[in-house]
């Protein structure tokens, strides 16, 4: 298995370059291409709803926004071509192979545009909402749920990661979404120099860590298990494990209850989506 492709939604939040840059480094270790898709809002969509609007005044809102978007546009992908001939990666088509990177346009809602395009991404890789700004959080949402692909969630940091993938951490519960986490996650888990498994307990869904653990070794792969005692969130307690034992990386099944619930009530999910600090892999 390899990672092949990997899709970056921007939408102009100041937010893509961090992103960018979790990217590249993948990029460059998997000779994977990497497409930079900018969500661009159709002026339609811009409209204000259930209200009767002048045809001269509508005309005239259509023209500025058509014009907004096309500077936004404009912008976006020349502070990309900049990025990408910083981080030494060629802006060009997929190459097998080699490490590319290329912008793609698509107008629409950003949950319609990751449905046409996430799907056959082996990776899509979005900023660490900030829910203090209300930014991201529509975006991870709509890459979780309307793609059915590993989601890369990249946490703010001032200089470009040197190493992403390295160790990886799999949180482990047996669940559905865990066996979905590994499963769409093997191009990682392969590529990684070491790999360990993070468990608060008994696996009451299904599979046990020792099945994992002989599941993945049927692919080269040698795991270590470390079970942790959750005194208060599993949540908290995965990222603080996965730190402590030294991954780079932690991949992880993600919300097992509705997102709604867990924004309201605080599942395990959202605590990693709240406090995490490392590049964290969710799979719903």
């Amino acid at each position: 298995m390899a990672l092949r492709t990997i899709t970056l939604p921007v939408r102009g939040d100041g937010k893509g370059n961090n992103v960018l840059a979790h990217a590249v480094v993948l990029a460059k270790r998997f000779d994977a291409h990497i497409t930079v898709l900018h969500c661009r809002a159709r002026p339609n969509d811009m409209m204000p709803f259930g209200v009767p609007i002048p045809r001269m005044m509508r005309d005239q809102l259509m023209e500025s926004a058509t014009k907004l978007a096309d500077e936004e546009e404009q912008a976006l992908h020349t502070e990309f071509s900049a990025l990408i001939k910083a981080m030494e990666i060629e802006e060009r088509g997929p190459v097998s192979g080699t490490p590319s990177a290329s912008w793609q346009e698509a107008a629409g809602r950003q949950i319609d545009v990751l449905k046409h395009h996430g799907r056959l991404a082996d990776l899509i890789c979005v900023a660490k909402p900030d829910r203090d700004r209300n930014l991201g959080s529509n975006t991870l949402k709509a890459a979780l749920f309307a793609s059915g692909r590993p989601v890369l969630m990249c946490p703010p940091r001032e200089d470009i990661p040197l190493t992403l993938g390295q160790h990886v951490a799999i949180g482990w519960n047996g669940s559905i979404e865990a066996a979905r986490a590994v499963a769409l996650s093997m191009p990682l888990i392969e590529g990684a120099d070491k790999v360990t498994i993070l468990s608060a307990g008994e696996e009451i869904h299904g599979a046990t860590c020792e099945d994992l653990i002989a599941y993945l070794a049927l692919a080269g792969v040698h795991a270590s298990l470390d079970r942790l005692e959750a005194k208060g969130s599993i949540g908290r307690a995965l990222l603080e494990h996965t730190v402590s034992s030294g991954a780079d990386m932690l991949i992880m099944g993600a919300y097992g209850d509705s997102h709604e619930r867990e924004t309201v009530f605080g599942g395990n999910t959202q605590v990693v989506v709240d406090q995490a600090m490392i590049p964290v892999i969710l799979v719903h």
